[in-house]
This record gives structure tokens, sequence and C-alpha cells, in this order.
């Protein structure tokens, strides 16, 4: 296995970081826009090679692919890039994985009850030429989506006969400080991301249960409801969130209803507000400006990203833990597979900022993030997970998975509600 590693920012470095106490690959290409950064992350293994790379031309892909004999491309960048780097990977013939999935559009005009382009919809289109191919395109396998899909997979072949709500909830208590140690608003993940998913409009999956059912829309940050979070976590209100769990899950596992629910807090959701209110999180480039004279065009939501700290650097000043999980309501089973009667049961993944920090010197939530592909990466390897097509991680036996998270020294739990 010869990985392309797109993108070394906080995400790719920390997938770097974990993949280099394996022995899975041959080697990994760490590939950045930025030079520097590449290099800094290719440090910390003998086995790879700093590149520089442009995500949105597939040409550039396709030839370090090339160059470097790649048979696997890991997306780690921003899912604007998605359908350029899928493209490339497929070109090159090789086998691709990301962590959040092609964009969606809101219906234009009915945005708050019917979806438009949904999440991996533009990759779902092309699903028949990846089979037809005999190659993998293995979608959504980050944190979130990602590991609430795997859980997703393992509730249903081992503690459910039949599911009435996939709820995906995910909370922190994470708490960022400045030189001085007071408290300031610094994301833990992509600004550029949160604000995609956060102001588009929330995706419900309502079905019967036996595969048949549609998805329809809400307004953001609708239906709040306070979940309580385990391991010192504790109460955290958590609201609708557009998120590729929704999309993925109902795919491949009946359900009667697919939630996503984020623990976002009233300051941030008051600061998403704002931003949207002023136009702040356009992606669309305007012109303003320039210090040197004349005028250059800029995307609001860029320069938003840029002026907030890089989530790769605020590990050090950052304190608390981060939880994703996915709540399982519906009808248990025993170990025959036969029905038991009503089950409500939290299958979850809690990481400490301090551990991570000190283990792998990266801050926790782009750690919990990375490292869902490394396992992915390392079963496919070793041929536990195999497939054709675009597939989300519903696709595949989770127990595998879930044993190789634990062997990584960071084992998931299990509460029953």
């Amino acid at each position: 296995m010869r990985i392309l590693l797109i993108g070394a920012g906080g995400v790719g470095a920390a997938f770097a970081a974990i993949a280099a106490r394996r022995d899975f690959f041959e080697a990994i290409v760490v590939a950045d826009y930025d030079p520097a950064r590449a290099e800094r992350a290719a440090e910390v293994d003998g086995r790879y090679v700093a590149a520089q790379v442009d995500a949105s031309s597939a040409e550039s892909i396709v030839a370090l692919c090339r160059e470097h004999r790649i048979t696997h491309v890991m997306n780690a960048v921003d899912p604007v890039f998605n359908m350029s780097i899928f493209a490339g990977a497929f070109e090159a013939g090789a086998d691709y994985l990301d962590m959040a999935m092609s964009l969606s559009r809101p219906h234009p005009d009915a945005p708050y009850e019917q979806p438009g382009v949904k999440l991996g919809d533009e990759q779902f289109a092309l699903a028949g030429d990846w089979e037809s191919a005999g190659r993998l395109a293995l979608v959504g396998i980050g944190v979130e989506p990602g590991l609430s899909d795997v859980f997703a997979r393992y509730a249903a072949d081992h503690l459910f006969s039949e599911i009435d709500e996939l709820g995906t909830r995910d909370g922190a208590n994470l708490v960022v400080t400045d030189e001085d140690g007071n408290e300031i608003f610094a994301p833990s993940f992509s600004m550029w991301t949160t604000i995609e998913e956060c102001l588009n409009p929330p995706v419900i999956w309502a079905g019967d249960g036996s595969g048949q059912g549609e998805w329809h829309t809400t307004a953001p940050f609708s239906e709040p409801e306070v979940f309580d979070f385990p391991e010192g976590i504790g109460p955290v209100e958590c609201v609708n969130v557009e998120h590729e769990e929704v999309l993925l899950m109902p795919r491949w596992i009946d359900c009667k209803r697919a939630t996503f629910k984020y623990g976002l807090g009233d300051e941030f959701i008051n600061i998403l507000k704002v931003l949207h209110t002023l136009g702040l999180d356009r992606t669309e480039k305007v012109r303003v400006k320039a210090a040197s004279g004349g005028h250059c065009e800029v995307s609001p939501r860029d320069v938003v990203a840029a002026v907030l700290p890089d989530p790769a650097t605020v590990g050090p000043r950052m304190r608390g833990k981060t939880c994703a999980g996915l709540w399982v309501t519906g009808t248990g089973k025993d170990e025959q597979g036969s029905p038991t009667g009503p089950r409500s049961t939290y299958l979850y993944h809690v990481v400490d900022n301090e551990w991570t920090m000190q283990e792998y010197g990266h801050q926790c939530v782009v750690w919990q993030t990375a490292i869902n592909p490394v396992i992915a990466l390392e079963l496919l390897a070793r041929g536990t997970w195999k497939g054709a097509g675009v597939l989300g991680p519903e696709a595949f036996d989770a127990v595998p998975f879930l044993d190789l998270l634990t062997e990584y020294g960071s084992p998931w739990g299990r509460k029953e509600l």
C-alpha cells in the first residue's frame, strides 16, 4: 500500500503521526499546497516524503499518483476540493478515502423542507464507474461521519432486531485559553467546514424501518435537546446540523429515523448567526480594496477562517474531552438474534486532549478524526475490508474496526440509557 495523503493541516498531520506507529503500508506521500507544512508533517517517519499539490486540480493529483505509484488517495482537506481529488484518484487508478463528502446545495424554493443536492450526491452519481472499474471509494471515514457509521453497523448486527432511530450525538467540554489563561473563541476544527455544515439546512431521514423512506430538511439549529455525555463531559444542549451520517446510514441500515445533533453551545450558535447575517459565511468572492491600491477578490468565509486561530495550533492551550457517538433506540436482540424488548443504547468514543497532546502532540478533535481513516486503511491493507464502488463505513463489518480502535490505545464505550 502506497498512500497519497492530501492535506497536512491539523487532521492530515495527526493522520501522519498515528500512521507512523503502524506497519501496514510501504510509503506515504504527504502533499499540501504549502510545501513547508507538508515537510513538517512528513518529518515523523522515514517512510514519508513531502510534495506540493494543488487539490483543486485533478491533473496535479494524477501526476503525483503516477510519480509515486500510489495505490490509495487519502483526502484530508476541506470538502470543497472533494470532486477534483475524487476524479484524480479515479483517473490515476487508485482507491480513494475521505472524511467528508461532496458538498450540498439547498433546495432553491423550499430549503427548510426539501433537500436540494444532498451531501455526497455527486460522488454517489459516479458509483457505477467505480464499481465497474473494481475500485473502492470509501467515503465519510473520519470520526463524524465515520465512527458513528461503524457504530450503526455494529448496532444493527449485534444489538438490535429493529431500529427506530440512529441518532448521532456529539459533544465536548473543551476550553481554549489565550496566553494569559483567559477563555477565547477558537474552533477546534476547520472553521470553513464548520460554517458549511452548521448553516446549511440539516437533513433528517424518515422511513418505515424496512428500507423505504425519504430525506427532508429543517431549519439550522432546530430541535434542541440536552444530551448527557459520558466520562465527565455531562449535559450539553445539542441541535440539528447537516451531516453525512444521515445521508449514509439509511443506504445500508434499516431504520425509521436518522438524525445528527451537535453540542455547539449558545456562544458558537450566536457567532454563526451573526456571520450569516453579515454575509461572512459566503464562499463567493467579493471585491475589496487592496493594501497596495486597487482591488482584489476574496471569499468572506476564507477571511473568517484566516483570522481565527489555526485548529492545529490550539492543542497546548486546550483542555477537556470530546465525545463522538451514536444513540440507537429500538428493539434489542439477544446473542441468538431473538428480540428482547425496547432498548436505548449510546455507543461512543471519548478522547482527552491532555492524552493526545502528551502521546501524539496533536489536539484531541483532529486526532479523533484522523485515527479512523488510518484504521480503515489498515483493514483494507489486510484484506479484512474489501469492496468496489462508492461505499460508506456501514458497508463493512464493524467488529474488526472497533477491535483495532482499542488496539490503537483508544477504546470505545457503550452505555445503556
